[in-house]
């Protein structure tokens, strides 16, 4: 029987530690899979697809009452609240023949009060009409999503 280099068994229990405590994520996210997260996930996919769809109704049913977006600056001029969502997305979805919608998970997290959030790497390729034909734009960003609990769903309260 070959004896074994102490210094080696221990990197070797460390290693074995350090993978057993590991948690696992959702596939094709960073984030960690718990039932809790996975339901998260599953939602802000139901927007993606109503975002591909260029589903306005849908969209509208998955935000809340107090929707408010700030754009990310201190310009209030480009702020849309609820009442001016459904506008913001009849003008942007109209000017669009087609999406493509691809979403990568980075973390899933607590903010304040009762909002969860989400933030990801989205990559938007969008087609739109114009004077010479159909033209193809592609965006890659990050972004934060917000929801707030509603019953056994979410509803999103910033970040469309």
């Amino acid at each position: 029987m070959r004896k074994v280099d102490g210094k080696w068994l221990g990197v070797f229990v460390a290693a074995q530690l350090l993978l057993g405590c590991a948690s696992q994520l959702i596939p094709n996210t960073d984030v960690e899979d718990t039932s809790f997260n996975r339901n998260v996930v599953q939602y802000v996919e139901e927007y993606r697809h109503a975002v591909e769809q260029r589903n306005i109704a849908r969209l509208m049913l998955m935000a809340h009452p107090n929707y408010y977006e700030d754009g990310g600056n201190i310009d209030t001029s480009d702020d849309i609240d609820y009442a001016g969502l459904k506008a913001f997305l009849e003008t942007k979805f109209r000017a669009t023949t087609a999406i493509r919608y691809e979403v990568r998970y980075r973390r899933v997290g607590q903010g304040r009060k009762d909002t969860i959030y989400v933030d990801f790497t989205y990559s938007a390729s969008y087609q739109l009409s114009t004077e010479n034909g159909p033209a193809w734009r592609r965006t890659v960003a990050d972004n934060r999503i917000e929801l707030v609990p509603d019953g056994d769903k979410f509803k999103i309260i910033s970040g469309m």
